[in-house]
């Protein structure tokens, strides 16, 4: 009987430490919910404070700087084929076909883009048949890409134009094999 009795106290001990855990692990899950939606709040909060608006420039500032409208649409100038560019890698053919839209904000730009696009075309084939293949395969040789073509596309719309004119481009398809 006294074995019994020491059992019963065995067993009543192990379940009462799987309660003890049971209330410390409900205890931290629940710390933790608060530790989570205070952050929320405090970021809510901070971002509320940063985001009100400046104080308005006084009527010197004002009429000193020209304003610019900051809401102008972009206008999307699509070129009209494809691009293809071959590379040979370890000896075998692969190939890179792309699309690219050019998006600008000034209605003036695409009628430019049109007259000056057989150098644009040239300019962009020249930059991507001089890339490494292996480097077009990883999401950062392709931004890289995408920011060298935004340069060549500004350089040649600069000299051109006076103005970069082209803000983004976008490579509306980008298919390597």
């Amino acid at each position: 009987m006294a074995e019994e009795e020491r059992e019963l106290t065995e067993e009543e001990r192990t379940e009462a430490d799987r309660k003890a855990r049971r209330s410390r692990r409900i205890k931290l899950a629940v710390l933790g919910l608060v530790l989570i939606l205070l952050s929320v709040g405090v970021t809510l909060a901070l971002l509320h404070f940063l985001g009100e608006e400046p104080a308005s420039p006084t009527d010197a500032e004002a009429q000193a700087e020209p304003v610019e409208p900051a809401d102008q649409k972009a206008i999307y100038f699509p070129l009209k084929e494809k691009i293809l560019i071959n590379y040979e890698v370890k000896g075998r053919q692969r190939f890179l076909q792309t699309e690219i839209t050019l998006m600008c904000r000034d209605n003036a730009v695409p009628a430019a883009l049109e007259q000056h696009l057989p150098r644009v075309r040239n300019d962009l084939i020249m930059l991507f048949s001089g890339q490494r293949f292996e480097d077009l395969q990883t999401p950062e040789g392709r931004e890289l890409l995408r920011q060298d073509a935004l340069r060549v596309v500004q350089s040649i719309m600069d000299e051109e134009i006076g103005q970069p004119g082209v803000e983004q481009v976008l490579f509306t398809s980008f298919v390597m094999q």
